[in-house]
């Protein structure tokens, strides 16, 4: 038995950050995986904080396999696989999550957006270096135009 949600980026092609996601059973009649592929994501994108760029083509795909431990009802497994044009091969993860079985759990949230680093000027996209200077954000880039601001001297 599957059961199947297109989200509406995945039916026209327009990128964006939703996916396509598929739920599965193991022949248990039990929704017991869900298997989440996603593409058509939108924009530059790095592999984490260090700022690794993914390939500028936007054809990344990321695939997740998201079940419980069998053996361990409290454990959570999201296995992840970026498949990119950037990398020689595909990269794979395991992350794990432990159920907290407090009566009243502290929910943390966290949004992408925040401290999010990358400036788009005109057609280009750079980064903010740790020191708050414009940096390219890839080899070879050309420099924003700074005719409209006044240079400082130091």
């Amino acid at each position: 038995m599957k059961a199947a949600i297109a989200a509406p980026s995945a039916q026209s092609g327009e990128p964006a950050s939703l996916g396509y996601s598929i739920g599965d059973t193991d022949g248990d009649g039990r929704f017991d995986t869900l298997a989440v592929e996603t593409r058509h994501l939108k924009g530059v994108r790095v592999f984490d904080p260090t700022g690794i760029p993914m390939h500028a083509d936007n054809q990344t795909i990321i695939k997740e396999s998201i079940y419980l431990d069998k053996a361990d009802r409290s454990i959570l497994h999201n296995d992840i696989t970026v498949i990119d044009h950037a990398m020689t091969r595909p990269w794979t993860m395991n992350k794990r999550y432990q159920r907290d079985h407090n009566q009243r759990p502290v929910w943390q949230e966290f949004v992408c957006e925040e401290n999010n680093r990358h400036i788009n000027i005109g057609n280009e996209d750079y980064m903010l270096s740790a020191d708050g200077l414009l940096m390219p954000a890839k080899k070879g880039q050309v420099p924003p135009d700074l005719r409209y601001f006044k240079q400082t001297r130091k």
